[in-house]
């Protein structure tokens, strides 16, 4: 009996185009070069990515690392077109954490994973990942490209993203031993949301009967998915300055949780924050928010950051000089209360 002849397969034929991820990675390439910084050894290709940290200029280095993703903030990418933001988030959302521990960011790499390659999304992205890298001052030594047919819906993707840096042992944050009530704790500004509460921002949008290319409610010149997709800010070369010079006691990256539960993480047993709201404005987006979901301030403060991005602690003695310092870099930065004892 004759068997049928059936037609050859081949990876292009079940969705997978190898091709097409060379191309891309020959486009990220210069990107990834661009990020280039101290320490860095060999390029993009290899089956890993070495760094010198003595290059670097460590001599008792801690190493410190950290890994994040930008969680439903993705679905406004999707839904506006617009893609060269959220790599910026990626890198923001890990880069911040290590400074938490006083970590410099050395260098990033990321995973991006989608149903098919098409259209640049994919260099978008990549494009504003290496941004974030440029920002922050760490190198793009690498990441992972997977092109996964029926695990996502055409135009969407996920991202991952994973930090190494690096902290002298003498600066290791935070400083738990020195701290002590009444340290002063300074307020950094945030861009907006950053990249949490996205699942309630999109339930309140969506309620709301608005859309996101129509006009922003809370910001005049921008639709409101430019407005909500607003990228994380990068804090590495606004503070690194003030960790080496051993000015900081602690540092809290406030995300998700928002002050409420990020604050304390830096914080001894025997000691509590106690934040004064009336210190700060929190920008326009926040009160929109607030308005028109009805959100229970304590809700407010629970999820968002509330425009700030950043706490820090200091001695009292320091406060005014850490102060002046902060704002020669540019920034309006607020005593947004103290360290109290439990």
């Amino acid at each position: 009996m004759n068997t049928p002849s059936k037609t050859p397969l081949s990876y292009r034929d079940a969705g997978v185009d190898i091709e097409a991820g060379e191309r891309l990675v020959d486009a990220i390439s210069p990107m990834a070069k661009a990020t280039a910084r101290a320490g860095v050894m060999g390029g993009l290709g290899g089956f890993g990515a070495l760094f010198d940290l003595k290059a670097a200029g460590y001599d008792d280095p801690i190493l410190v690392s950290g890994t994040d993703g930008v969680g439903t903030k993705l679905m406004l990418a999707f839904e506006t077109g617009i893609h060269n933001t959220v790599g910026i988030d990626l890198v923001a959302m890990c880069a911040n954490d290590v400074l938490a521990q006083g970590a410099e960011p050395l260098f990033f790499l990321d995973y991006f994973a989608t149903g098919k390659l098409e259209g640049g999304i994919a260099e978008a992205v990549i494009a504003g990942i290496a941004e974030g890298c440029r920002r922050s001052g760490c190198a793009l030594v690498g990441g992972e490209t997977a092109e996964m047919p029926g695990m996502y819906p055409p135009g969407h993707y996920d991202l991952a993203g994973f930090v190494v840096g690096a902290v002298d042992r003498a600066r290791v944050l935070p400083r738990m031993g020195d701290m002590q009530p009444g340290d002063v704790l300074i307020g950094i500004a945030s861009s907006g949301p950053h990249s949490n509460g996205y699942s309630l921002i999109r339930r309140i949008v969506e309620r709301e009967g608005l859309f996101y290319g129509g006009p922003s409610p809370f910001s005049n010149s921008e639709t409101l998915g430019e407005a909500l997709l607003t990228p994380t800010r990068l804090y590495a070369p606004i503070v690194m300055p003030l960790i080496r010079a051993g000015k900081l006691k602690g540092l809290a990256h406030i995300t998700g949780g928002g002050l409420t539960e990020n604050t304390p993480r830096m914080c001894p047993d025997e000691l509590i924050p106690r934040i004064d709201r009336a210190t700060w404005t929190p920008p326009p987006v926040f009160q929109w928010l607030q308005d028109a979901g009805q959100v229970d301030l304590e809700e407010m403060h629970r999820t968002f950051n509330m425009g700030i991005g950043l706490v820090l602690a200091v001695a009292p003695e320091e406060a005014d000089a850490v102060m002046a310092e902060l704002k020669a870099a540019g920034e309006d930065p607020r005593v947004v209360g103290e360290l109290a004892s439990a």
